[in-house]
């Protein structure tokens, strides 16, 4: 083949240092924004960015030529820098050291974007804890409980 092609849809959940819920209604539009901007800069197509006061998801789609890791970790240096900038309360803020990334087919993109909206009603229910680990469980992701959260 002369070309190298890929469609690589991905789901990106990180949370606040332990899942502190700094992201006030106030910050989000614009640090939702912000993801957006960083994620187009390293060349995603980012179909929506969403999530609560404690932590963020995403809806991209990668590059051929970069790694997950190279652009979870674009998206949590730069968006840390910047809350950092939006307020004095805000000035030791950090991510979460892990992340999750699952892997999404194009016919599922309508409703990841969907479930991406509805965090806010989603996390009157469950907490990001029981989400991330439904996540991790659907996508047949071992993991130890000892080692996840920070």
């Amino acid at each position: 083949m002369a070309q190298s092609l890929a469609f690589l849809l991905v789901h990106v959940i990180f949370s606040t240092k332990d899942r502190t819920p700094v992201l006030k209604d106030d910050l989000r539009p614009a640090l939702y924004a912000y993801l957006a901007t960083v994620a187009r800069n390293a060349e995603c197509e980012c179909f929506r960015v969403g999530g609560v006061a404690d932590h963020v998801h995403l809806a991209l789609r990668m590059p051929r030529t970069a790694t997950v890791a190279e652009i979870v970790e674009q998206l949590k240096v730069s968006s840390s820098k910047w809350i950092k900038t939006q307020s004095p309360r805000l000035a030791k803020f950090a991510w979460q050291r892990g992340y999750g990334v699952f892997s999404v087919g194009p016919a599922d993109l309508n409703a990841l974007i969907g479930y991406i909206d509805g965090q806010e009603v989603h996390h009157r229910k469950q907490t990001f804890q029981d989400e991330f680990r439904a996540f991790l469980k659907r996508y047949g992701v071992e993991f130890d409980e000892r080692y996840m959260w920070d």
